[in-house]
């Protein structure tokens, strides 16, 4: 199977503009394709995943992509899928988290001379004259077709501000500026920058010519994806200091019975001829599929070693007789201690499972909080020194959260 069958197996393709060139050029290697990451964050997190994956995937088989870091995007905001006007960040913000998202990237991508490009749209969309700009770029673009589009659309309510409907076109001449500067021929983004994406193979057909190789796929599931970035806790990003290998694992390890194949088929490098023979999978196996979709994606972001400790940390909660010793821990000190004890809320608090006394109380009173396999029942409960003693003590949050406590 070649790679654009691939990609459409595994149900990564939603929509195309021009299918057989995609095709010849993918299949190929011929592609030179970009995807574009906002630097609104100083860590990618697993919504970002999916277009990791992809990229990884083209390069194997011979195409090139280009990272392309919104460096310049970054000082107006993509208003897709937004109510709110995002935050403005300065320019030593948006210069952090480039460096930060090109680090945690050469995990997926071989970066080099002939091999994938990081580029930073501030290069060259600082330096714009707005004259030209209008004169050069704005003609190509209807108001009314901006108007129309979906990510205007959701904002027109509340107010959109004329800083965010910019944004369209400074996306359209990303595509441009590459196309013509480094043979960009193919952009990748998600199911909500169609109308940004269409435009950018509008302008270059438009100034160059109907001729001009310019092409646009979307992902199925970037809608999706965004929202796998979030949980009730915050986000789960890629930066084992943001998020731990052992939460990471826990939070792939705890997708729905629902979304684990289908996870394990869009994620993972597995081959579809054995993620097919999964597809009858049902009750215990699947908890068999979780464990696989965990390790793998694990094992990708952050090693095979660390997905080795919180494979071993979590088959210990879960009964499976691994080690604990690589489950996320606290070490308490003295000091928080008094007269020899800590109370419940403090001890969920200092261990970072609560934000507040306010949120332990809740939980302890809903009977969310397990310590030792006893579950607690008085916000009152508190626990001597000595009850650390050895291994310290195992604190359950919830169904699925598992921390450690010790004493120093």
């Amino acid at each position: 199977m070649q790679i654009y069958e691939e990609l459409k197996a595994r149900g990564l393709i939603a929509q195309v503009t021009d299918e057989e060139e995609i095709r010849e050029l993918v299949n190929n290697g011929k592609a030179t394709f970009y995807i574009g990451f906002d630097p609104t964050a100083d860590s990618l997190h697993v919504g970002h995943f999916m277009a990791l994956c992809l990229m990884k995937r083209l390069q194997m088989a011979g195409n090139r992509p280009i990272a392309l870091i919104g460096g310049g995007t970054g000082y107006i905001g993509d208003p897709s899928g937004r109510t709110d006007m995002r935050s403005m960040m300065t320019p030593e913000t948006i210069q952090h988290n480039c460096d930060c998202f090109k680090k945690q990237m050469e995990r997926f991508i071989e970066f080099g001379e002939g091999k994938a490009l990081m580029l930073n749209n501030a290069d060259w969309l600082l330096k714009l004259n707005y004259i030209e700009l209008l004169r050069e770029v704005g003609a190509c673009f209807s108001v009314n077709n901006m108007l129309r589009a979906e990510c205007y659309k959701q904002r027109m309510e509340k107010g959109l501000s004329f800083l965010e409907f910019n944004y369209m076109i400074m996306q359209a001449y990303d595509f441009y500026h590459m196309f013509q500067t480094v043979g960009c021929n193919m952009q990748f983004g998600g199911d909500d920058q169609w109308s940004n994406m269409l435009a950018g193979t509008e302008l270059i057909r438009r100034k160059l010519g109907k001729d001009a190789y310019a092409m646009t796929i979307t992902l199925l599931m970037n809608s999706e994806g965004k929202k796998m970035g979030k949980t009730a806790s915050g986000a789960v990003w890629l930066d084992p200091n943001k998020t731990s290998p052992y939460d990471f694992y826990q939070y792939w390890r705890n997708v729905g019975d629902a979304d684990v194949l289908k996870c394990i088929r869009m994620l993972t490098f597995l081959p579809l001829d054995k993620i097919d023979e999964m597809d009858t999978w049902q009750g215990s196996q699947l908890n068999t599929a979780k464990e696989i979709l965990a390790y793998e994606l694990t094992k990708l972001v952050h090693g095979e070693a660390e997905a080795e400790k919180a494979q071993e940390a979590a088959r210990a909660l879960f009964g499976g007789g691994g080690d604990s010793a690589h489950m996320p821990t606290t070490t308490l000190t003295a000091a928080q201690f008094e007269n020899g004890a800590i109370g419940v809320m403090k001890l969920l608090v200092g261990c970072g499972l609560c934000a507040s006394n306010g949120e332990a109380r809740r939980l302890i009173q809903q009977g969310g909080v397990t310590v030792n396999d006893k579950k607690v029942e008085s916000i009152d409960a508190a626990f001597d020194q000595a009850d650390f003693a050895g291994d310290g003590v195992i604190i359950k949050k919830g169904k699925k959260v598992y921390h450690k406590a010790v004493v120093q």
